[in-house]
């Protein structure tokens, strides 16, 4: 008999029926079942708690050793402006949704509804503190990086990359696996204490505004790019929705690689250019993601009624653009790096993390299909900027990135 095929599930779909069956078993669980799944996210949070610097030194260090290691004139032009793009998309999201959220927004403190909460405790909490801060860990991140990139040897490097692979498989099979569940506690003590309502309300609003946003970034990115090669902007950014949709269905840029790169191509692009330049920025290039993390934050900091300012984002988003390169090419990999930068600058409880992980995994294929279609602006640039007597340079770091 032929096997039958397992049905899979994505993870929006779970953290979708996570918050329904949340809210829902919120007005008929009893107490004592309600106080288990407190239990269990007490151990979860603590164990994420416990993650977050190692996720930052497993996927930073080998990331500035690799970047370090191919440093030639294509590839610093090209991190520029993968870097310098998702910072502008840091930035626009903050000034349009500092601009329309409170507007939107009722500031309304989370902690404010506990005391109808107050039974809904863990039976048992159990302390697992994290190795080191998460400044702590960005810094040994760079040292290791940049002191990898300039050795010969290939031990630290190779450790490296396979602390990398260990960090990515404990969020692959425990991380996700169990996050659906983590968020349905969420949203259960949420239902509990009366909040669920306006938490609901918020979500809506801010995915219509984000998704507004992520639409106008592509736009702009195509229009900086049409001035840079004159064409036109629109053909230029049709071309490019095949990448687009893959990558909506994938929800991951290491995946959607080969469609990016056809339609690089077919915009024009060589391509040995673009054979270099779209891996490079499936790894590096973060605006939509960028885009999606700072406006959540900056919604649920004036819900909660926590004081927020342009000083305080700018470092924010600075260190975010780091945080999140090299994220694995798993669904949420960029919210788990960044949450330790999240809870460090911007105070954010575990609870406002696990907010913040339900509204970003709630578009999480929008954000990686703005940063797969946006690599195509990039390659574009670059393809202008190395004409045909620099294009052997971007063939040599090609080669030297397939090692």
């Amino acid at each position: 008999m032929p096997e039958k095929k397992k049905i899979k599930i994505g993870l929006l779909l779970q953290i979708v029926f996570a918050i329904a069956l949340g809210i829902g078993c919120g007005y008929i669980f009893p107490e004592w079942l309600g106080r288990i799944f407190m239990t269990f996210n007490g151990l979860f949070s603590q164990f994420l708690g416990f993650l977050v610097p190692l996720i930052i030194v497993g996927f930073v260090t080998p990331a500035i050793a690799d970047i370090g290691r191919k440093a030639g004139k294509v590839l610093v032009v090209t991190a520029a402006i993968a870097y310098g793009a998702t910072i502008f998309a840091g930035f626009l999201s903050y000034f349009t949704s500092a601009t329309t959220f409170p507007h939107l927004i009722n500031p309304r403190p989370i902690d404010s509804g506990l005391k109808n909460a107050a039974d809904l405790l863990p039976y048992f909490t159990v302390e697992i503190p994290p190795l080191m801060g998460v400044m702590t860990g960005l810094v040994i991140s760079f040292m290791l990086g940049v002191g990898i990139a300039y050795l010969e040897g290939n031990t630290l490097r190779k450790c490296a990359n396979e602390f990398r692979d260990i960090v990515a498989k404990v969020i692959k099979s425990i991380i996700i696996p169990l996050l659906p569940l983590y968020i349905f506690g969420i949203f259960l003590n949420m239902t509990v204490s009366g909040q669920v309502g306006d938490i609901l309300a918020t979500f809506f609003m801010v995915i219509l505004v984000i998704f507004a946003m992520h639409i106008f970034i592509l736009v702009l990115q195509y229009c900086v790019a049409a001035l840079v090669v004159r064409r036109n902007p629109f053909k230029l950014l049709v071309t490019m929705l095949p990448a687009y949709f893959t990558a909506l269905g994938t929800q991951s840029s290491a995946a959607t690689i080969p469609v990016t790169l056809r339609q690089a191509i077919k915009m024009g692009v060589s391509e040995d250019i673009a054979g270099f330049v779209i891996p490079i920025c499936a790894t590096i290039h973060m605006s939509g993601s960028t885009l999606k993390i700072v406006s959540c934050a900056v919604a649920l900091m004036i819900m909660n009624g926590l004081p927020y300012d342009f000083p305080m984002f700018v470092g924010f988003i600075c260190m975010l653009g780091v945080t999140i390169i090299a994220a694995p090419g798993i669904p949420g990999g960029s919210i788990m790096a960044s949450l330790g930068l999240l809870a460090s600058m911007l105070g954010f409880t575990e609870k406002d993390q696990a907010l913040m992980i339900a509204l970003y995994i709630a578009m999480d294929s929008f954000g990686t299909a703005c940063n797969v279609t946006g690599d195509g602006f990039i390659a574009l640039i670059v393809d202008k900027l190395f004409g045909k007597r620099n294009r052997h340079e971007a063939s040599d770091d090609a080669a030297i990135l397939g090692k």
